[in-house]
């Protein structure tokens, strides 16, 4: 019988790496803010500023759907990952290490009677590709900023591996039948391997197509660029209530390192992480600290808050809560 207070602790500690990154983060931001002048910074955020972040981040929100919808080859209805990945933001806000990627797909099963595995490669080819962008953008905009030497090859590595990543993704569902078999062969020993695992690394397999589709792959391609698009346009346009006339680019400089920024794993919400990243390319850019953060805990609040209350709302409109909602992903039940 298993001690409750052991489990208690595996369970905990868990957290423990991304909480640890995130208060190293938030301890280096602390140190470089005057607290004193926070609050005159956040007050620089017009409420038309607000309007604009939470109007943007829907349309953001559904061209990320229907760029989602095209990877699963349309078999969803647009609604189902509309609210399906709203309620991954949801469980990124209050589980660490972007744990809402893997809830999405599984939210998505339980709605459409798709494979979890199949739904979840859709969310991998979808997360390698905005990485593949960021790496892009901040390639393209790092001569604009100012001469980071040791940035350009960190990010050039990076772009590598996303691309290498993505061309492993593609042979793999390219021949994906070979894969596959090669698999079950390997594992055919083990009776839990073939009755479990196998049947889900096939629809893994199988959700792979979209990369094998030149069509659907670049269809998505489009939606998600589009996307980038919109969420660059906002930081952009709210980068005026610190730094009027500002260039364009700024807005590409600023999601680039954010979206790498995040990606490092961290307590929910990329509490800490956000920031500092925020603060730390906004530095870069020859803006003080104090309205970096200021900027940064506003933009964060408010996505936040519209992810929140929309991936609650999916929540409502399925007759579910978060209670029953952790319980079924705890237990994996209805989990195809």
């Amino acid at each position: 019988m298993t001690d409750p207070k052991v489990s208690f602790w595996r369970k905990n500690l868990r957290w423990l790496p991304g909480a640890i990154i995130s208060l190293v983060a938030i301890f280096f931001v602390a140190r470089l803010v005057k607290w004193e002048d926070l609050g005159p910074a956040i007050k620089l955020f017009l409420p038309w500023y607000a309007l604009a972040t939470i109007g943007l981040t829907l349309v953001f929100l559904y061209i990320r759907a229907a760029a989602w919808r095209v990877l699963l080859n349309n078999q969803p209805k647009l609604s189902e990952t509309f609210w399906a990945i709203n309620q991954g933001y949801l469980l990124n806000n209050i589980l660490p290490f972007r744990l809402g990627e893997v809830g999405r797909a599984a939210l998505l099963s339980q709605q459409t009677g798709l494979p979890t595995a199949q739904i979840f490669s859709s969310v991998i080819i979808e997360r390698s590709l905005d990485l593949a962008i960021a790496a892009g953008m901040l390639l393209a905009t790092l001569p604009l900023a100012l001469d980071m030497v040791w940035a350009k090859p960190v990010t050039i590595i990076m772009l590598i591996i996303v691309v290498a990543l993505l061309v492993g993704l593609y042979f793999m569902a390219r021949f994906h039948e070979q894969v596959g078999g090669w698999i079950e062969k390997t594992g055919s020993r083990w009776k839990f391997f073939t009755r479990w695992i196998a049947p889900q690394v096939r629809s893994l397999l199988s959700g792979l197509s979209a990369l094998t589709d030149p069509r659907r792959l670049i269809y998505s391609i489009g939606l998600i660029l589009l996307s980038w698009f919109v969420a660059i346009f906002v930081y952009w346009i709210t980068l005026f209530a610190i730094a009027p006339n500002i260039p364009y680019w700024w807005g590409v400089f600023v999601d680039a390192v954010l979206a790498l920024g995040i990606a490092i794993p961290s307590a929910p919400a990329a509490l800490g992480t956000y920031e500092a990243a925020m603060v730390g390319a906004l530095s870069i850019l020859g803006i003080n600290q104090t309205s970096g953060l200021a900027y940064a805990i506003t933009l964060h609040f408010l996505q936040i808050l519209v992810t929140g209350v929309l991936g609650i709302t999916g929540l409502m409109r399925q007759g579910r809560s978060l209670g029953n909602l952790f319980h079924d992903l705890q237990n994996r039940k209805n989990i195809a």
